[in-house]
């Protein structure tokens, strides 16, 4: 008998209350009722290990199966609703991806709670992400997983594009979504800082900047689905052998322009002061799969550099942030890097010029300002691809 959570059964609507912390021993007991309602048989959990800092956790049964749970816990300033959307996106976004798609892309959930905010899912070890191994080994070391990271990204976008409306069936039997955009307000404030720094966007970068955003909030055959989040951290690999990989974190999914998700091979995120671009190409092969518009070099150029400049936007916001940080800390050479390399994608794609001849503007400036962060970025035995940020203490 499959277990149906009250949420679901009235409507997907989650009852308001008081969010608390919760320990280990509580967590444990929910699981243990939840996976024996939703198996008819007494479950027991025989082994526990909180995967810090994230509300995560794996666990071991009685008789050796292996699990993942995951629950949602009050952040400072949250809304308790908003806290419950993102674990039923989650939900939603696995289920699609597995039930409707039989797609192997990320783990199957085994069972949830949604009242309780509680999620159990396949345990997909030994795989593990890939953030940490770059920052243990460098990317030399991972070339493979790398191609697999790009790959996978493009293979989710290809296997969910045209596909919104059944998401979008699935997602609302679990309740109100909330926004689906959550950037816009950073893109104005970044667009205010780099006005305060003397670069305000006007003219001809202008009128390129709103095209992108067209682009951008209306992709066409680009609609696929994204896990909100993609960066290293959130795609698991084989640590050693095949590097055959899996995404996780779909707590932000939606639908949007798949080539937000290409941006982060362009593009360093926010752990890194640079990336490697060689990989892109697999995402791009793996995108036109289900996307063929992605073989039309001007169409697939355009989107991503439009891509690109809107994260820059997002990243500027965090300015006056970055202003505040000693000299040496690694978010001015970032936010420099972060700048230099949408250009540089632009350029190389012969899209949105004047946009790009503002972010290499906007870059010189900063280079000015703080003299720490006017590094020589192509330097690749002082900066190899994914050199991580340093945080001055």
């Amino acid at each position: 008998m499959r277990f149906v959570p009250a949420s679901v059964a009235s409507g997907g609507r989650a009852r308001p209350r008081t969010l608390a912390p919760v320990t280990a021993d509580v967590i444990v007991a929910q699981v243990e009722s939840l996976l024996s309602r939703c198996r008819s048989t007494p479950v027991t959990v025989a082994g526990w290990r909180r995967l810090e800092p994230y509300a995560v956790a794996r666990a071991r049964l009685e008789g050796g199966e292996r699990v993942i749970v995951k629950w949602m816990r009050p952040h400072p300033g949250a809304v308790p609703l908003a806290t419950s959307q993102r674990l039923r996106t989650e939900v939603a976004a696995l289920r699609f991806l597995s039930d409707d798609l039989a797609s192997g892309l990320a783990p199957r959930v085994i069972a949830a709670d949604l009242d309780a905010e509680l999620v159990v899912l396949e345990d997909l070890a030994p795989r593990t992400a890939l953030d940490g191994l770059l920052r243990a080994q460098g990317a030399t070391a991972h070339a493979g997983r790398l191609t697999a990271f790009a790959r996978i990204r493009g293979e989710l976008s290809a296997a969910t594009a045209g596909r919104a409306g059944p998401y979008a069936v699935r997602r609302r039997v679990l309740g109100p979504a909330g926004d689906a955009e959550r950037f816009p307000g950073f893109r104005e404030e970044g667009r205010r800082q780099a006005a305060l720094l003397g670069a305000p966007i006007e003219g001809g970068a202008e009128r390129e900047l709103a095209a992108a955003l067209e682009e951008l909030e209306h992709p066409g055959p680009f609609l696929a689905l994204s896990n909100g989040d993609p960066e290293a951290n959130n795609v698991l690999v084989h640590p050693a052998g095949d590097p055959d990989a899996r995404l996780i974190d779909f707590e932000f999914a939606g639908y949007t322009h798949a080539l937000h998700d290409a941006v982060c091979l362009h593009v360093p995120g926010p752990g890194w002061l640079s990336v490697d671009p060689a990989h892109a190409e697999h995402h791009r092969r793996a995108l036109a799969a289900g996307v063929p518009e992605a073989e039309d070099d001007r169409r697939y150029g355009f989107g991503l550099a439009a891509a690109c400049f809107a994260y820059v936007l997002i990243r500027l916001e965090r300015l006056a942030k970055v202003e505040a940080r000693p000299p040496g800390d690694g978010s001015r050479v970032q936010l420099v890097a972060t700048l230099e390399a949408a250009a540089r994608t632009a350029d190389e794609h012969r899209s949105l010029p004047r946009l790009a001849g503002w972010a290499r503007r906007v870059a010189g400036l900063l280079r000015r300002r703080w003299p720490d962060a006017d590094v020589d970025l192509g330097d690749r035995t002082a900066f190899p691809p994914y050199t991580p940020r340093r945080r001055c203490s």
